[in-house]
């Protein structure tokens, strides 16, 4: 089974936002990202708006073809935006306000009685939910506990790693992955894969669903173009 690709745009949105105006257009290349074979699209909306906007995500919902998947922190207005929105997906993600990015998964056992809640309002609302948490089987353990339909592994340690020993790097995500497949959770992957590291996470990681990429990809696409880089994603998850 190929691994889905799913798009991360939010840079797209941050160079937009750079310069003002509509330049470039973060809606149609969303749509052209699908055009191209992206099989999701994947925002990360965050409170002061520095890349994608709240309407960024209204425009977006009723144009996309493939699935939509929202990522942020379950506060106030994020809720409300996702309930009203209602994309394929939400993955929480417990990220600082004034985190570059994210940078560290859920702890599901401090935090287990907020994801509870969290997971029962989005999943009454039809929505698919995914918890992102750092590759430590306990963690993954407890997310299931949360009601969660999904775990998104943090990539960040694999990616950092990858060159230096990838064995190593991969032995607790293939752990994770393991864990998660015990536990009846569906598997995401995101954060620093790219082209070089990409193929081997996917050929190694069983049961891995689903790969969101962003800062990478459109890093590449400067080279390449987005047409080709999308190409090239795809052919490292087959």
């Amino acid at each position: 089974m190929e691994t889905r690709l799913s798009v991360n745009i939010n840079k797209i949105a941050t160079l937009r936002n750079a310069r003002g105006g509509n330049m470039p257009d973060v809606v149609k290349c969303a749509l052209d990202c699908e055009r191209f074979g992206a099989q999701g699209i994947t925002v990360h909306p965050r409170p002061d708006e520095r890349h994608i906007r709240r309407q960024d995500v209204l425009d977006l919902k009723p144009l996309l073809t493939t699935e939509f998947n929202i990522e942020g922190n379950p506060k106030e207005p994020f809720n409300q935006l996702v309930l009203s929105v209602l994309p394929a997906q939400v993955t929480l993600v417990p990220d600082a306000e004034n985190a570059i990015t994210s940078n560290a998964g859920w702890d599901t056992v401090t935090h287990k009685e907020y994801l509870k809640k969290v997971c029962k309002m989005f999943k009454e609302a039809g929505i698919r939910v995914s918890i992102f948490v750092d590759p430590v089987e306990e963690m993954i353990k407890n997310a299931a506990d949360c009601g969660c339909d999904r775990v998104e592994l943090y990539t960040e340690a694999y990616a950092k790693n990858y060159h230096s020993n990838r064995e190593q790097a991969i032995e607790p995500y293939y752990k994770a992955a393991v864990a998660a497949g015990q536990c009846g959770l569906g598997l995401n992957a995101g954060h620093d894969l790219n082209l070089d590291n990409l193929r081997y996470f996917a050929q190694t990681i069983p049961g891995l669903l689903e790969v969101s990429i962003g800062h990478a990809l459109i890093c590449d696409a400067l080279y390449l173009g987005l047409e080709n880089t999308i190409r090239a994603y795809r052919r490292e998850l087959r």
